[in-house]
């Protein structure tokens, strides 16, 4: 088996092969547009029976937010293989070519969204974010508190600069925020939504909802409020539409305080994992953490990146792979990924013994983490 970078002669077979896979279909008159957005944003990669495509993925070389700073990160997407060609190697291969490749090209984090947690979790991935995904009625549309601002509406035609800052002021708090361009926006984001940017009496935008109504539902995607005001006016907004649907479906961060304010917040929410993280180059994510003051010792096993296992001396100032060392903290770089992303803390890894140390070592180890709150927006 070999990995080969698949070029645009290819790229119909692998839609074939992404559409068994994943059951669903493309419109023959989108396809055009499709394959120039992969030609300029994607990588293809597969592997070949004689003349016939057996597996393939998509890489897309990105960034992300993590500690107030962008990382760069390598997503991949469309992991496939047909069925005749399964429980061969074949997306094994595939992980650890890309594995390889990440290092060399410096992405210090890869990410996914898996089919199967269990699965990618063997190679190196680990859940690294929730999504609160909340189902309302009608009769819970309720106004909370008048604003002065005003919700107008923007189509993907009209998307600019505002919108940018808007976002990344919201994203970037956040460990795992998704850094988009303008392409991304228009090929990523919108498809059938539409935004609605909440601006304040000084017509400043403070917030966005990305929204659709359809069939009776309205399914908010994303809930984006800067401050107090925005969230008030961005509900609003919300309950205007009270008498066009019976549904309201909100995907929100797991501690959007919003519904707290209904008046009765007994509905159905679900905290649904969704995205998976992968430190690809330990040495060189921990040098780009932003830890706090301390110094601990870290024994990393890594069964699939081999230049990951070994001791790293860890500290405010700095991160350097050591020599062996008796002191310290032993854990998989899956639960590391936990930990620095704020997905899961030393104390509760400890408890269920996938971290492990003296209790002086987890407590120090702890008290270096900047408390970072995972999340994660996009698909891919």
């Amino acid at each position: 088996m070999k990995v080969i970078k698949l070029n645009e002669n290819w790229y119909e077979e692998a839609l074939k092969l992404s559409e068994y896979a994943f059951q669903y279909k493309v419109p023959e008159e989108e396809k055009e547009k499709l394959f120039d957005m992969m030609k300029e944003h994607h990588e293809l990669y597969g592997i070949l029976d004689g003349d016939e495509l057996a597996a393939n993925m998509h890489f897309l070389p990105l960034e992300v937010f993590l500690g107030g700073k962008k990382m760069r990160m390598g997503g991949l997407a469309g992991v496939a293989t047909y069925p005749e060609y399964r429980r061969q190697g074949h997306v094994r291969e595939m992980l650890e070519f890309t594995l390889q490749k990440l290092k060399e090209e410096g992405y210090p984090l890869s990410m996914l969204h898996p089919f199967k947690v269990s699965f990618y979790r063997k190679y190196g991935w680990e859940l690294f974010s929730d999504r609160l995904v909340s189902t309302l009625t009608s009769e819970d549309l309720t106004v909370h508190k008048k604003v002065e601002g005003t919700v107008k509406r923007v189509a993907k035609e009209a998307h600019n600069s505002e919108i940018d800052l808007l976002y990344d002021a919201f994203a970037e708090p956040f460990a795992g925020m998704l850094v988009r361009d303008r392409a991304w926006w228009e090929n990523s984001v919108y498809r059938d939504y539409t935004l609605g940017v909440y601006y304040n009496k000084e017509k400043q935008p403070k917030g966005y909802i990305l929204y659709k109504v359809k069939d009776k539902k309205m399914t908010a995607a994303e809930f984006v409020p800067l401050n107090e005001e925005a969230r008030h006016g961005l509900w609003n907004f919300i309950c205007q539409h009270d008498s066009m649907i019976k549904e309201l479906v909100m995907i929100t961060h797991k501690d959007e305080p919003i519904f707290h304010l209904l008046p009765d917040p007994r509905i159905k929410a679900e905290i649904k994992p969704y995205f998976m993280a992968r430190i690809v180059d330990a040495e060189a994510f921990l040098k780009e953490y932003p830890f706090k003051e301390g110094k601990v010792t870290l024994h990393i096993t890594d069964e699939y990146a081999s230049w990951n296992n070994g001791s790293f001396s860890v500290s405010e100032e700095k991160a350097e792979k050591t020599g062996e060392s008796s002191e310290g903290i032993s854990l998989s770089i899956n639960d590391l990924a936990a930990i620095l992303f704020g997905y899961q803390s030393v104390e509760a890894l400890s408890l269920i013994g996938k971290v492990k140390g003296e209790k002086t070592e987890l407590e120090k180890f702890s008290s270096m983490l900047p408390g970072l709150t995972p999340f994660f927006y996009d698909f891919f």
